[in-house]
Parts: structure tokens; sequence; C-alpha cells
């Protein structure tokens, strides 16, 4: 009988494609994840050191790493601030056997999801384990739907993109006409070119994908 936390579809359709990376200088600790993270039907690798998990391809789904936060000649929090420069973002719990409050908050404060002190119980890392590709797997859902709207926005003309910045800031045709030094039917036809490249059903839906996208409304003469 498979754990309570992999008994729900949601959490079994996020395990079929999804990893589950250890991080721990200790070879039972490494070959205990493995098999109990095995034993639900999760992909698992494992690793000894930090630059054996940071030299190893990535596949963009959703994952999760099991750090140990004492490994020999390192600490698993600088490898937590290393992936943050980095840009390799995952949910991190962290495992140790001598873990202290001053450590499990600076943990916490960077990122991590979780603080494991050993040993632990299994099923309390497979809760962690089920929230936290959950978490990365919604990440990855936002992660792709920016980049399409930064696409969509990448296909506008320098024009079209200066009209729609004008829109976002709550002007009408006539307006974004003077202050662009353009005929009405011009501003309207660029408008209507951005609306369309950009998907947007109105000017509400046109201003959160800008907001998404950080494109912040010019200074005009007219406000």
């Amino acid at each position: 009988m498979l754990p309570r936390s992999f008994s729900t579809p949601a959490a079994g359709d996020v395990s079929k494609a999804s990893i589950v990376y250890v991080v721990d200088d200790d070879e039972s600790m490494r070959d205990s994840l493995r098999g109990l993270l095995d034993s639900v039907g999760l992909s698992v690798e494992t690793f000894a050191s930090s630059q054996e998990f940071l030299d190893f391809p990535k596949c963009n789904v959703p994952s999760c790493l099991i750090l140990d936060v004492r490994l020999r000649g390192e600490s698993g929090l600088t490898i937590q601030q290393e992936m943050t420069k980095s840009g390799l973002r995952m949910p991190i719990m962290f495992i140790t056997g001598y873990g202290d409050i001053e450590m499990s908050v600076k943990a916490m404060k960077a990122g991590a999801v979780d603080f494991f002190p050993k040993p632990f119980h299994d099923q309390d890392m497979l809760d962690a384990i089920t929230q936290a590709l959950a978490r990365d797997s919604e990440r990855l859902v936002t992660d792709k739907s920016i980049a399409s709207l930064r696409a969509a926005y990448d296909s506008l003309t320098p024009r079209e993109q200066q009209v729609m910045r004008f829109v976002v800031a709550g002007l009408m045709n006539k307006q974004i006409a003077s202050e662009m030094h353009l005929s009405e039917v011009t501003v309207k036809v660029h408008r209507g070119q951005a609306m369309k490249k950009m998907t947007a059903r109105s000017v509400a839906d046109l201003v959160r994908k800008a907001e998404a996208l950080g494109i912040k409304p010019p200074q005009t003469k007219t406000r």
C-alpha cells in the first residue's frame, strides 16, 4: 500500500513526470532515500557532493532537492546561495543530524521549504516532497506563461509596443495620437494589432499581461 501522500490523483500526476534530487555525503542516507522514493514511483538522482549535483543536467520538469546541510568541506546553506545566484530554482528541503534553530531560520529565510533533523519520519518527508513538487509544477506553468507573453510582446513592432504602453496607461486613441504625433486612424490600427498579437480580449486583459511582464506605463503630457 502506497503512503497516503501519493494516493490522490493530483499527487500521482505530479510524480509521473518529476525528479527528486538528493545531495548527501552519507551513502547509507542516499540509498535509504532512493529506496523510499522508488517505492512511491518517483524518479530520483543522488549525489555525494554539491558539485556533482550542480554539474548534472537538469530536466525541465517539477523537481525538488533534498540537501544535507553539513557536507564534507562545504555547507548546504552556501550551496543554497549558489543555486539562487545561478538561477537554479527548485524547492529545497534540508536534512541534518546537527541542526539548530539558527541554521533552520537561515535556511527558511533563504527559501527552503522544510528542514528535517535526522532521523525523520518517512511519511513526513513524502508529504513535504509532494508539496514541493506541486509548488515547482506551479512555478513551471507560470514561467511558461510568462515566456509566451514575452514572445508575444517581442513580436510587436516598436510602434505597436509604444501604443500598447499608452493604452496600458489609460489613454484614449485621440490622446495617444497626440502623444505620438500620429493620426487617430493609425493609432487605431497599431492598437488593434497589439491587442491581436497579445491575444488580449480587452484593455483590462492587456493591462494584466503588461503587469505580468513588468511593463510600466510611460509618463505622458496628457496626464
